[in-house]
């Protein structure tokens, strides 16, 4: 299994990014999927989750900034992030947590979003 984040890099503020995660080997539509993300010197939290069936949770900051998808039949998710802010400067991890029973959860390595002030 591998998952590979993508899409991270410099933008200036009010600029908009398109993370993208891929996983492969994995039945896609069995697992919930997050992003989440951690500044230096701060917890990882969460900032958004799709559910297999497309229920979605946003985390207050990112609400009406970011959206969440996901492409079962590509086995990947997006996270659309536009207005972005000094503050969203981060580490975003990519998570898939799966919904069977004895499932393994995933991580990604990170990619990193930095919004200079």
């Amino acid at each position: 299994v591998q998952v590979v984040e993508s899409g991270g890099g410099l933008v200036q503020p009010g600029g908009s990014l398109r993370l993208s995660c891929e996983i492969t080997r994995i039945i896609f539509r069995f697992y919930d999927m997050g992003w989440y993300r951690q500044a230096p010197g701060k917890q990882r939290e969460l900032v958004a989750y799709i559910e297999g069936g497309d229920n979605i949770q946003y985390s207050d900051f990112v609400k009406g900034r970011f959206t969440i998808s996901r492409d079962n039949a590509k086995n990947t998710m997006y996270l659309q992030m536009n207005n972005l802010k000094p503050e969203d400067t981060a580490t975003y991890y990519c998570n898939a947590h799966p919904t069977i029973n004895h499932g393994v959860e995933y991580w990604g390595k990170g990619t990193l979003v930095t919004v200079p002030s």
